[in-house]
This record gives C-alpha cells, sequence and structure tokens, in this order.
C-alpha cells in the first residue's frame, strides 16, 4: 500500500507534527489518508498517548475502523476500537479510536484535558458540519488551556486553506497528490408514469444490461432504497448482488456492499444520498 499517493508526503507531515501543535493535510480522495495513514502514525510518529479518528457519518467511522483492523491483522476492538452513539467497540489494547462527531464532544465535556490522547485526527473535514466546527473550538481550547501537549491534524480533500490558515496561522500545509479517473456523464430522465421506486428500477435494469462491473445507485433515503430494492429484484440476474448501505445496517451486511464482488457477478450497492460541498 506504500503506493497510496499520501505516502509520498509522509515524512514531511511525521515532521510536522512532531514540530507543530496543529497541521493541515490537504489530500484528495483515494489518497490514503483516511485507512493507510493513521496506521502509519500509529507506527512512526511518536505519538505519547491514544490517537482520536473523528469521522463525520457513523457508517465511514465503523468501515474506516473495520479497515484499519484489518491492515494489521486484527479484529476491530483490539488495536485498533471505535465508538459511536449506543455502540462501543474498544479494549484494553486500543491505541487508535474511530469516533463519530457527537461522540468526541461528548468525551472533551466528561474530560477537558483529553487524558490519554496525544494526538486528535480531524478527517473529511471540508464536510463543514456544526458538529465538526464545534470539535475544532474545543479541541484549540483544550490546546490552549489545558494541554499544549496535545496534537492535531486537520486532513480533508479540499480544505480552505485560506480560512484555516487565518484561524491557524502557524500550522503547517502539507498537500498530497491524488488520482483522477475518467468520468463520462449521461442523463436519462425517469419515465413520469411510473412511481418513483419503479421508474429507477427499470432504468437502472436497462443500464446494467449495457454496462459491466459494479455500480453505486444514489437514493434519497432508507425508504427508497428498500422500495427500489423491491423493484430490482424482479429485474435482474441471478449472478448480480444487490446491497443496500448505510449507517443503521449491521457491520457484516455494510461490509457485503463494501468488498470486491466474486468473480463473474455483478454487485450493485445502494447508499443514501449524503450532502457534499460543491
Amino acid at each position: 500500500m506504500s503506493s497510496l499517493p499520501v505516502a509520498a508526503v509522509l515524512p514531511e507531515l511525521l515532521s510536522a507534527l512532531q514540530h507543530a501543535p496543529q497541521v493541515l493535510l490537504n489530500a484528495p480522495t483515494g489518497a490514503g489518508k483516511s485507512t493507510w495513514l493513521p496506521l502509519q502514525i500509529l507506527a512512526e510518529g511518536n505519538i505519547a498517548g491514544r490517537i482520536i479518528l473523528l469521522e463525520p457519518r457513523r457508517l465511514a467511522a465503523r468501515n474506516v475502523a473495520q479497515r484499519l483492523a484489518e491492515l494489521l491483522g486484527e479484529k476491530p476492538g483490539e488495536t485498533v476500537g471505535f465508538r459511536m452513539r449506543a455502540e462501543t467497540c474498544v479494549g484494553p489494547q486500543t491505541r487508535l479510536e474511530v469516533v463519530t462527531e457527537g461522540i468526541l464532544t461528548r468525551m472533551i465535556q466528561r474530560d477537558p484535558e483529553l487524558t490519554g490522547v496525544g494526538l486528535v485526527i480531524l478527517d473529511e473535514f471540508h464536510e463543514r458540519s456544526l458538529q465538526a466546527d464545534l470539535a475544532l473550538a474545543l479541541l484549540l481550547d483544550v490546546q490552549q488551556g489545558l494541554r499544549d501537549d496535545l496534537k492535531l491534524l486537520i486532513m480533508s480533500a479540499t480544505l480552505d486553506n485560506d480560512r484555516l490558515q487565518r484561524l491557524l496561522p502557524e500550522a503547517p500545509v502539507v498537500v498530497s497528490e491524488g488520482r483522477a479517473y475518467p468520468v463520462e456523464r449521461r442523463f436519462s430522465p425517469l419515465s413520469a408514469h411510473q412511481r418513483f421506486d419503479e421508474a429507477v428500477a427499470v432504468a437502472a435494469a436497462e443500464l446494467l444490461r449495457h454496462e459491466q462491473g459494479s455500480m453505486l445507485l444514489f437514493l434519497p433515503g432508507v425508504g427508497e432504497i428498500q422500495r427500489v430494492l423491491e423493484q430490482l429484484t424482479e429485474r435482474v440476474a441471478e449472478d448480480v448482488i444487490l446491497c443496500p448501505l448505510y449507517g443503521a445496517l449491521p457491520l457484516s451486511e455494510q461490509r457485503k456492499a463494501i468488498l470486491p464482488a466474486p468473480p463473474g457477478s455483478a454487485k450493485w450497492c445502494w447508499p443514501p444520498i449524503l450532502p457534499r460541498p460543491v
């Protein structure tokens, strides 16, 4: 995995973390910042204490923790664990915790010094939510008033460098290259004479007849996902694997959607539509 783009800036990033309290990392999607970099920091960063990795969504938190644990040949709850509302998987040997935004806020409220934590990583910061901004404000307050040894790493695919640099003028900025892939856009309106779920299923089945490989179908929410799934089940061949994907699913079901399809099969996944900055 050392071929990942972010590997090229690892020495620069580790040096920045040793010499600065806050570091900004700009790394496009697919660079390896979420599922490779935290383990390298854990192994080589000389961080005094646990690492907290903040992920903005439950779906991402679970699966990032699962992937990081797999790379170590372990299960979540050993070296890598996760915490989210109504679900905790950590153990006495856990050194890297993946948490959601509300959990980090409550951790700071219960223990303002974040005892035993050496580094907090804010991932996907470009998604800018009230919770993420609150987390950053609280962490800066902890650094300035209680823990001048606490490190912060703010990383994102599209950091607003100007605004963040005004907020953190002394923070070094590390920039990683990404990977670009060709994208073709097509537009096909849904039939006005069919229900939404039926029209989507018909259009998706038609697309499958002309394309190969796995595909993602984005829908507004869980209800639409389930209804389109029912409609599409009747319209595809037996070698097509249909996988819903949303945060309330058990981790085992989420992994079915994320793992590669078996040879000779096609996979359709249904994540809900998530707000993204343009």
